[in-house]
């Protein structure tokens, strides 16, 4: 929930220290959206900041999400961040300057309503982390899909550290990892590094800084080569069965598959398996 100032002296200034020398692009927008051959790219653009959740940059991130969820040409989102790290949480200087609980309340709303919309996309997201990952931003790897993580990045729940529990952040976090290591990072706010961070499950692949984009790159090719019909189902379903009891998870996903069947993709995938070809995707 807070930005990293604790990390400061490692790992640079947070969004609350003097900005360094690559100042934040001017007439640039918070959130960047780039598109090719089905992969839309969600880019955070404070890199002066780190990537600090400020009120603008969650409205602008809300409005990409809200529009990535009703384009149909997107297979796969990516999100990432410009400059020296994925993200360093909320932007303290601006949390700190509005004492007030209702100004409280409705951030933290607009910050929920983000993450939500994160796991409503119909498409899968992956996080490309580099740098810093504190707080909201460990937030926000913990709640996409999927995650590939440079050998340098740094990831914490670190808000404890201030005097402040990562209530928000813990939510996707438990659902992502273990619930002792969980805890054990929301009550000490502790820095793992991205080996630990693919150990514990919060990451599903670790490259090096100059193959981080491939890495990513080849995971988001990967699912885009796929059915979207399938890759679509297969997040909804996947989401929901999590929160049922066994029979009723068996239930869903026995129409899910059935419904998956009926699909054109379907016939046409197993069709071309027989035939040993590949297949020619239509979407229904």
């Amino acid at each position: 929930m807070t930005a990293a100032l604790d990390a400061a002296a490692s790992a640079g200034p947070g969004p609350g220290a003097a900005p360094d020398a690559a100042a934040d692009p001017l007439g640039q927008p918070p959130v960047l959206r780039s598109d090719a051959d089905g992969i839309a790219t969600v880019t955070l653009n404070r890199p002066r900041h780190y990537n600090a959740l400020s009120e603008a940059m969650l409205d602008a991130l809300q409005a990409e999400l809200d529009a990535l969820a009703h384009d149909p040409g997107v297979r796969v989102v990516v999100l990432a961040g410009a400059g020296k790290a994925f993200c360093a949480g909320h932007d303290l200087k601006e949390m700190r300057a509005r004492p007030e609980l209702a100004y409280y309340q409705d951030l933290f709303a607009k910050c929920s309503r983000v993450m939500q919309a994160i796991a409503a996309l119909p498409v899968p997201v992956i996080a490309r982390v580099h740098g810093l990952a504190t707080a909201a931003g460990c937030q926000l790897v913990a709640q996409c899909d999927l995650a590939v993580a440079s050998t340098d990045a740094r990831l914490a729940v670190s808000g404890i550290n201030v005097g402040l529990f990562c209530a928000t952040p813990a939510v996707p976090l438990s659902r992502a990892i273990g619930r002792k290591v969980a805890m054990e990072m929301l009550m000490t706010g502790d820095f793992i590094d991205a080996g630990t961070a693919l150990v514990r499950g919060l990451v599903n692949r670790v490259a090096a800084p100059e193959e981080l984009d491939a890495g990513v790159a080849a995971l988001a090719q990967s699912i885009a080569a796929k059915s979207p019909v399938a890759v679509r189902a297969g997040k909804a379903m996947f989401a929901r069965q999590l929160e049922l009891p066994l029979a009723e998870a068996y239930a869903l996903a026995g129409q899910t598959m059935a419904c998956n069947m009926m699909a054109e993709d379907a016939g046409e995938g197993i069709d071309a398996f027989i035939a040993k070809r590949p297949p020619q995707w239509r979407g229904r």
